[in-house]
């Protein structure tokens, strides 16, 4: 399977969190690129809306739950039925639940793991193991973030789960070498529906988004569609990176 140039053929694609932001940017890309994508997403209304814009012949709704591993197995077997063996996967879904110590109940921890970490594992567990069953290469790449680098007050579980997602990628794609590459790429803040509800939770949240911008040295957030260019570029192009966990982030790691 040849994963260079501008527009490839063969190229059969997993996006989880395709109902917004890094996820729904990158599925447009993909498409472009000429890959069927399947749309994983638990808000199945949002992915039959952004199949129908990008066309039911390239874009596939499939509902799922990446935390489950159960609803995760019937969406990889459901997409295989649809598109074919996947050889392309994107771990976009995530969530973001900031609290001090005192207020990280079980619960939210529990989720931001489960999204985020085990949400990220049982998908590549899914498509790894038919893609080395059929003896074929793929590539995936999993979204980390800048505080899988470092860590932030408020932020215990969701550090926790991106530190996790780039010891998972390591882990993989050591295992899985030479045939399937497994990268992660972690970006800085980005203008999403997550980001959004993180400044609601500010006392301003006008004030909070004008901090936000001011963070990384390049003085701006990112925009999803630039994220989403790199997750392509690690995915399809950079055919000598794996285990690598690429920085994306304005500079925030680099201060």
């Amino acid at each position: 399977m040849s994963l260079n140039g501008p527009h490839q053929d063969g190229l059969r694609a997993v996006v989880t969190g395709a109902s917004s932001g890094i996820g729904r940017a990158t599925a447009e890309r993909l498409v472009g690129r000429g890959a069927k994508v399947a749309l994983w997403a638990r808000r199945e209304r949002e992915l039959e809306r952004i199949a129908e814009e990008l066309g039911r012949d390239v874009a596939f709704p499939v509902p799922c739950d990446v935390a489950d591993p159960e609803s995760v197995a019937r969406a990889a077997a459901e997409t295989e039925k649809r598109i074919g063996l996947v050889n392309l996967l994107v771990n976009s879904a995530g969530v973001a639940d900031p609290r001090p110590l005192a207020e990280l109940d079980d619960d939210a921890w529990a989720r931001t793991i489960g999204v985020n970490l085990s949400g990220t594992f049982y998908p590549c567990r899914a498509v790894a193991l038919r893609l080395r069953e059929a003896g074929v290469g793929g590539s995936i790449v999993n979204l980390g973030s800048e505080l899988g680098s470092f860590g932030m007050p408020g932020y215990a579980a969701y550090c926790a789960s991106k530190f996790g997602v780039v010891g998972v990628t390591k882990a993989l794609a050591a295992e899985l070498a030479p045939r399937i590459r497994v990268n992660a790429l972690c970006p800085g803040p980005v203008d999403t529906p997550m980001l959004a509800g993180e400044l609601e939770l500010a006392p301003d949240a006008e004030v909070a988004r004008a901090e936000e911008n001011k963070r990384p040295p390049l003085k701006r957030i990112a925009q999803p569609g630039e994220i989403a260019d790199a997750v392509v570029w690690l995915l399809c192009d950079a055919t000598f990176a794996t285990g690598s966990a690429v920085p994306v982030d304005g500079g925030t790691t680099a201060v």
